[in-house]
């Protein structure tokens, strides 16, 4: 045998029974070595370096599974792919078999997570490493997994209360504000956590459909106060980047559902992107389409604080962007909010006659204002939205952060640190 293919490996592997494909470690994983088709998500075993950046984000756990393996026989990407469920551990007997030995199976440990010695210290800019995993040290308690995805009857029924489009309607979107209704069965949460929904029937191979999760739209004491409920943003694309029509399974289902259909949901999650909750805190969205879920969410919880007369709230700005007006959820209702309540500003990429315009252009034009808080320790900073983004957002920050005189070094260093910017793209 060659003395390669001795070699122990502990290999990184995701449970698929528990993940909801909210490519939150795709999105984390600095070295490439997660992808995913449309049923798993997968570790490539030959490039994964142990990193264990992707644990923490992780809002089920799914993603912290190991097996000790011979590296010549680790699970491929092709063979996870089509993964159901976990495959058992191998016993000793079986490493043994297989020409592992005792003290070799006990030296195939994960290395300890590392600590870059200065967040952004390499030459190439990575926007994802200064996303905190951490929560303010101000937000609420987060519950979550309360209902998990395993087995049908760990899940909860809820009864479609409302189902109303947020913006006009177009040929290649359909953009929906959906209030699910609990009843008497509990799911306290919070801004910026999110919801599993499972489509009812099965896939092509007949396999039952995963949950695909939303973004909570309301904040914590629901759409109506009072009641045990709460909103969701869902957009359905009806045409791709050719014209051709498409249909997805989750937002197909859930944009059709009409008032008292019943849906499947699990969750809730996330324990990071959280709001702060002490007085004169800031908070800075950033956000495109539905991306606005969470934004909307905070908003709301400080629009119900500031009207109660019992908080004193700092500064709120969101940089809001869609490819036309008539993309943009919410636009009307965000239009008569108080100006000195919150500050708005609108981007629209692809508006007749108009130059392309995107939020990171409209930060650096707003840099007077946003440098400050980028050295403010009470201000936090959220994105959300599509995966392109993220890069052009975090780069702007820095571009603010020097043109201010400020170290981007030590600012994006604090960022991640104390919990103030959080990223959750997809």
């Amino acid at each position: 045998m060659d003395m390669a293919d001795s070699i122990v490996i502990k290999q990184h592997l995701i449970d698929p029974e528990i993940c909801i494909r909210c490519n939150t470690c795709e999105a984390t994983c600095p070295v490439g070595a997660i992808t995913h088709d449309d049923r798993n998500y997968v570790v490539d075993a030959t490039k994964c370096n142990l990193c264990m950046d992707c644990i923490p984000p992780c809002p089920t756990g799914s993603i912290d599974n190991w097996r000790l393996m011979p590296r010549a026989q680790a699970y491929s990407v092709a063979a996870q792919l089509g993964w159901d469920e976990l495959p058992a551990e191998l016993s000793s007997d079986e490493l043994a078999a297989a020409g592992v030995a005792p003290e070799a199976a006990a030296a195939a440990e994960p290395a300890a997570p590392a600590l870059p010695a200065a967040v952004g210290s390499s030459d190439a800019f990575v926007g994802s490493t200064y996303g905190a995993t951490l929560p303010p040290w101000s937000a609420a308690h987060a519950y979550t997994n309360l209902y998990g995805p395993k087995a049908a009857e760990k899940s909860v029924i809820a009864t479609v209360a409302g189902n109303v489009r947020v913006t006009e309607v177009g040929s290649d979107y359909d953009t929906h504000h959906i209030v699910l209704d609990f009843g008497a069965l509990p799911l306290p949460v919070l801004e910026g956590q999110s919801i599993g929904i499972v489509p009812p029937g099965t896939d092509a191979l007949g396999h039952a459909h995963h949950a695909r999760q939303y973004s909570i739209a309301s904040p914590r004491n629901g759409e109506r106060p009072g009641y045990n409920n709460l909103s969701l943003t869902i957009k359905r694309v009806l045409e791709d980047h050719q014209d051709r029509p498409v249909r997805g399974v989750a937002s197909n289902y859930m944009c059709d559902l009409r008032v008292g259909d019943k849906v499947q949901v699990i969750g809730p999650f996330g324990t990071s992107f959280l709001m702060p909750n002490h007085p004169k805190s800031h908070i800075v969205m950033i956000c495109t389409g539905t991306g606005s879920a969470p934004m909307r969410a905070m908003t709301e919880w400080r629009r119900r604080k500031r009207k109660s007369g019992k908080f004193e709230g700092g500064k709120l700005m969101l940089f809001f962007g869609a490819r036309t007006q008539e993309e943009l959820p919410y636009f009307g209702p965000l239009q008569k909010l108080p100006k000195d309540f919150i500050d708005i500003h609108f981007a629209f990429s692809r508006t007749p006659g108009q130059p392309k315009r995107y939020v990171q252009d409209l930060m650096r034009e707003r840099a007077a204002d946003l440098a400050p808080l980028l050295a403010d320790p009470n201000a936090y900073f959220y994105v959300c939205g599509l995966k392109s983004m993220e890069e052009g957002v975090v780069l702007a920050l820095r571009d603010v952060a020097q043109q201010a005189g400020l170290d981007w070094d030590a600012v994006g260093a604090a960022l991640k640190r104390e919990g103030r910017l959080h990223l959750e793209t997809y």
